[in-house]
């Protein structure tokens, strides 16, 4: 079965934001995706963006028993598939350190006719450039959430890791380290598929020049940050999420408009069952 995913930080109301929002809109029209991961999106934007394009959405606000603050100001985490989901947890990966992150992470099942539910996981990690000891931390957390709810078929996780590939986090969750002794891996989609760099948070992008100002204080900076993982072999033996393509998306503006600060990520993948799991000898 084909999958499309898409991840793209919305970046809440700031800029011109009706047309940013319309443009998104129609992104999402064009492109067809059937998972999305939004980050800094507000409640009442969310049917907006998803208006016309037969999505269900949900946006962390209406899940979560904890409502962050400044969630008005910055938005929060949201999902929208092309079958109806159902929610399983919302972890609240806020610090004593990082108290005014409002983003939450989202887990759903999502059911995939003949084939069962997949997992899709829409987390937003901690912003702050010196945060990856926070971010160490929330990848720890991100594999829990997986552990607890993953399906035969392959996790899906899709959002905005604030973390370049080389750092711990997303080493961690790539399975080329371990963190305070543990271990896990995801199939990055980018590094199987995309080509180039994939920055998606860049000073190529004139919305996105006034934050990497105030938090990088350096010229031409440019940071792959955003991704879609698949799960891997280890954790789902009989199934399998082959990356077919990977590439940028809203990365260039319309009339002069750029859809938001990031850049997003869209992946299609073909998911199905291993025909050739059971012919495996015990062990392999």
């Amino acid at each position: 079965m084909h999958l499309r995913v898409l991840t793209l930080n919305v970046w809440n109301t700031r800029g011109d934001a009706a047309a940013r929002t319309a443009l998104i809109n129609a992104g999402l029209r064009r492109l067809a995706p059937d998972l999305v991961a939004f980050q800094e999106v507000l409640p009442d934007q969310l049917p907006v963006l998803l208006d016309g394009t037969a999505l269900h959405g949900t946006h962390q606000s209406q899940t979560s028993a904890v409502q962050p603050p400044y969630v008005d100001r910055f938005g929060g985490t949201a999902v929208a598939t092309r079958w109806p989901h159902r929610v399983t947890e919302v972890l609240d990966q806020r610090g004593a350190d990082a108290p005014d992150v409002p983003w939450l992470t989202l887990a759903a099942r999502v059911p995939l006719e003949g084939l069962g539910e997949v997992l899709f996981i829409a987390p937003t990690l901690s912003f702050r450039p010196g945060a990856e000891a926070v971010r160490e931390r929330q990848a720890q957390a991100l594999a829990d959430l997986d552990s607890r709810h993953r399906t035969a078929l392959p996790t899906v996780i899709a959002g905005d890791f604030n973390a370049g590939p080389d750092a711990a986090s997303i080493r961690f969750l790539t399975g080329r380290q371990s963190l305070s002794g543990r271990s896990t891996h995801f199939h990055d989609a980018w590094e199987i598929a995309g080509s180039g760099p994939g920055h998606t948070w860049t000073a190529a992008n004139p919305n996105a020049t006034e934050d990497i100002d105030r938090l990088i204080r350096q010229p031409h900076h440019h940071r792959r940050i955003d991704y879609v993982l698949v799960g891997s072999p280890h954790a789902h033996p009989g199934a399998r999420a082959r990356v077919r393509d990977a590439r940028l998306a809203f990365d260039k503006p319309v009339d002069g408009v750029w859809a938001s600060d990031h850049y997003g990520v869209v992946v299609d993948l073909e998911v199905g069952a291993d025909p050739v799991a059971g012919k495996r000898p015990a062990g392999s």
